[in-house]
């Protein structure tokens, strides 16, 4: 570039830049939102060319505030949002709605909550007394539900399921033999009943629907045997292959 002898760069006017300049940055969505045109939603952390700008005539403590320009991805809504450095966070300014945001607002709560004890124990020495009595009652409850709860723990890990399970597999094969217990019985008392209907009977006719009674039930007696020893010969079978 050539530079003549006469050249004089203070004589040069400066270009003046305009205040409301944008520059196009690259950024993601700082929360969800849902775009007021479409009803699309925006979620967080979802990226964005937008276009950035310094507001004018806004300032938090000499820090300067900024506005972004995006679009929707639907239908290609402008949306804008601003930097909040008061509270570290981004404020919604037009194009859409910020979605509801149930920790923030505990958050806030909590801070409220916090200022407005701090005030009340400002100038009252009996608050402070009063809150520390009950913060101590708190943190002993606390603590003593967390013994409970080791208790419990302790308890629960003494148990030994395995043995709770083979005790019960035992109870139930001892109901079930005494429950075969009961019907051999009760066909042998059949029995015998029948053979005392039969002495006592003196017609044949008679006789002959006793002996056919008696037949019945040591047929019904035979089979309950073979099912007994059926159920015994499975049992050992399953308690072989669990060893």
């Amino acid at each position: 570039k050539y530079y003549p002898p006469d050249f004089d760069p203070s004589k040069i006017p400066k270009l003046k830049r305009p205040k409301d300049r944008q520059y196009v940055v690259r950024l993601m969505a700082p929360f969800n939102m849902r775009c007021k045109s479409c009803g699309e939603y925006i979620y967080k952390g979802r990226k964005f060319n937008a276009r950035k700008e310094t507001v004018q005539n806004e300032l938090y403590l000499g820090l300067p505030i900024f506005r972004f320009y995006i679009k929707c991805t639907i239908c290609l809504a402008e949306i804008t949002f601003k930097t909040d450095p008061e509270n570290t966070d981004y404020t919604m300014e037009h194009g859409a709605t910020r979605n509801f945001q149930a920790e923030k607002l505990i958050e806030e709560e909590e801070k409220r909550i916090q200022q407005k004890r701090e005030e009340e124990e400002l100038n009252n020495p009996i608050k402070v007394l009063e809150n520390r009595t009950r913060d101590s009652r708190l943190e002993m409850k606390v603590l003593e539900n967390l013994q409970e709860l080791k208790e419990l723990n302790q308890r629960q890990a003494r148990v030994d399921f395995e043995s709770m399970l083979q005790q019960s597999s035992e109870l139930e094969k001892r109901r079930k033999e005494q429950e075969q217990e009961e019907d051999v019985r009760e066909l042998q008392e059949m029995l015998e009943m029948a053979q005392v209907k039969r002495l006592k009977d003196s017609d044949s006719d008679l006789n002959s629907d006793s002996d056919q009674e008696q037949e019945n039930v040591k047929k019904m007696l035979k089979r309950l045997k073979k099912a007994r020893a059926y159920e015994k010969s499975t049992d050992i079978s399953t308690e072989g292959t669990e060893t």
